[in-house]
């Protein structure tokens, strides 16, 4: 099974409500994977369409699917399709924009999402290819843009200028529990993400472990 597909099934798809795997499955992923850049509902999303999507998000339902994921549900949860009216009756301001350009990040089939909660700004550029299958090809979070490699799974680690001794710790860890693919680091003016390409998804337990041992580590 080669390029980013582990199985058969990711090509036919998880269980899902639908009608498309790409176009709705996948978009919960996306919203899902946007939702764990905050771990919390956000008071704030504007989703950007490109391509694809900004042709077919109606039909597809693409809005709804990309509402489910912020709000944390699964892609078979008998919700999904009320999904945008749950979003406002849990205070979330929802937007879609259908962009005429080409995608950014390459792709037909691309959401870019912001989000704002409180005084923090996040932005998650990503794609479905197939199969409920998603690639997060960059990120901004912490005033710091990182163009991302697509693949998951991955860490992301915002630390401080004061807290380097801790990202290099958690490296170190995490190389204890699993293969890091490859490592990346990007700099702003008070600190640096940390990206980590991980050779495969951590269990639960160590997730929940690590997150509450390095408060801003999230995995997508």
């Amino acid at each position: 099974m080669g390029g980013n597909y582990r199985s058969v099934f990711d090509i036919i798809g998880p269980v899902m409500i639908g009608p498309s795997s790409s176009h709705t499955a996948g978009a919960v992923a996306l919203g899902q994977a946007a939702r764990k850049l905050l771990w919390q509902t956000p008071h704030k999303a504007t989703v950007h369409y490109y391509e694809s999507f900004a042709l077919t998000h109606r039909g597809h339902g693409t809005d709804y699917a990309i509402a489910a994921g912020l709000l944390g549900l699964a892609p078979a949860d008998a919700r999904v399709p009320q999904a945008p009216q749950l979003a406002r009756q849990a205070g979330l301001d929802l937007r879609f924009v259908e962009e005429s350009g080409p995608s950014p990040i390459h792709h037909p089939n691309t959401a870019v999402i912001e989000l704002w909660a409180g005084q923090q700004h996040f932005q998650i550029s990503g794609c479905s290819i197939g199969g409920g299958t998603i690639e997060i090809r960059a990120v901004t979070m912490h005033g710091i843009s990182v163009q991302l490699a697509g693949a998951l799974p991955l860490a992301l680690y915002y630390a401080p200028d004061h807290a380097q001794l801790r990202a290099r710790q958690l490296v170190q860890h995490l190389r204890q529990l699993v293969p890091i693919k490859r490592r990346q680091i990007k700099r702003g003016q008070a600190g640096a993400v940390y990206v980590l390409n991980l050779g495969q998804a951590l269990a639960t337990p160590q997730v929940e472990q690590l997150m509450h041992q390095y408060p801003d580590l999230t995995f997508l």
